[in-house]
């Protein structure tokens, strides 16, 4: 297969969620998707950690690392985070084996694949996990962006900025990359979306014919509230799913 034939589904902040990230994968199939990148965070928050770990790591998919990959597979102090994000990463630290742990640990916070880039949070401090919600915010990547498009994730809701000279905020929507401009794109989150759509989300990108798509999938949203709460995890996390918040 040429690489200009390729067809990427760009996934993002799977979070444990395994029946997500499997309605994701099936959706994916039938758009006749060949290829896997995901932007991080393939932990936390959901009750299946491992199982999502091992079904990424199955399917060679290039990775980078998200800030709950990051917190789960280090020992540092989560004094700076919300308590419920802090209650689920210590959760999560014990469902792993060592062998996950390294992996997450040994994940690059950028990458460049086939001319696009990948990056959690953005690009000028990857380290910091900063979050993007404006096109201020959205400025200072793009100063450290070389390629035409750079797909990143982190606050879970799908959006475009666009720069031509001045960056452009836009709402998600199909788009067909055009020269001369920039494009910083957040996919949304296949486990735990926060846009008012429970559904979930992820997008795909076609090499040849420069098309972005973006995707929303249903999935079981009541099994994995149950095994929120069977794992003994903060109730929120099982409610928000429903409401995509």
């Amino acid at each position: 297969m040429k690489k200009e034939d390729t067809k990427f589904a760009v996934l993002g902040d799977i979070h444990g969620n395994i029946e997500a990230l499997e309605a994701v994968l099936d959706d994916a199939a039938e758009r006749n998707v060949n290829a896997y990148v995901c932007v991080g965070d393939i932990v936390g928050y959901n009750a299946d950690p491992s199982a999502c770990l091992e079904k990424i790591r199955a399917m060679d998919c290039i990775v980078v690392r998200g800030n709950h990959d990051h917190y789960c597979s280090h020992d540092e102090s989560l004094d700076d985070f919300h308590p419920l994000a802090a209650n689920v990463i210590d959760w999560t630290r014990h469902q792993l084996s060592d062998d996950q742990i390294e992996y997450l640990r040994n994940l690059k916070l950028s990458r460049m694949v086939s001319g696009f880039t990948l990056v959690h949070s953005t690009l000028d401090m990857p380290k910091k996990w900063g979050y993007v919600f404006d096109s201020l915010e959205a400025e200072a990547n793009f100063n450290y962006q070389t390629t035409s498009v750079c797909f990143h994730g982190h606050t879970h809701v799908p959006v475009i900025y666009e720069k031509k000279g001045h960056v452009t905020r836009h709402e998600a929507q199909n788009i067909t990359i055009a020269l001369g401009k920039k494009y910083f794109i957040n996919v949304g989150s296949v486990g735990q979306p926060r846009d008012g759509d429970p559904r979930a989300s992820y997008v795909t990108y076609n090499l040849r014919t420069k098309e972005i798509e973006f995707c929303r999938v249903r999935y079981d949203i009541a099994t994995t509230q149950a095994k929120i709460r069977k794992a003994g995890l903060p109730e929120r996390l099982a409610t928000r799913l429903e409401q995509g918040r």
